[in-house]
């Protein structure tokens, strides 16, 4: 009976994964951990944006100057409104209704000379 050797086996390909492999991977998992951290205060944002024109558009204000003191109110409550005023709001009325839109750009610095773009836009009852 002949015995087989390492060396002379077929050996089995080892699986897993490489110290390299390791790294890449938890670089890649980390930098879309990074942005989703710095990109979710921005969302968050532009949710409270939309519920509080909703609510405004909601109480239908009879005049544009009501309609931006409104949103001045709603912004000294909620904190988290910065990127926007209330001259930034378009307010126009369609079928008897009003409608405040909103749009905005918040750049993200990532590293460097690298920023990210985000653009964000609504319209009250949508």
């Amino acid at each position: 009976m002949t015995r087989r050797t390492p060396s002379t086996s077929h050996r089995r390909h080892q699986r897993g994964v490489s110290l390299f492999g390791l790294l890449f991977w938890a670089i890649v998992v980390g930098f879309f951990g990074y942005l989703a951290v710095v990109v979710f205060p921005t969302v968050n944002e532009y949710f409270t944006i939309k519920r509080a024109v909703d609510k405004i558009a909601a109480e239908a204000p009879a005049t544009v100057p009501e309609v931006r003191a409104a949103f001045e109110r709603q912004r000294a409550i909620e904190y988290s409104i910065s990127s926007i005023g209330s001259n930034d709001l378009e307010i126009t009325k369609e079928n008897d209704r009003l409608v405040i839109g909103f749009a905005y750009e918040k750049e993200i610095p990532i590293v460097g000379p690298v920023y990210l773009l985000l653009k964000y836009e609504g319209r009250s009852g949508q």
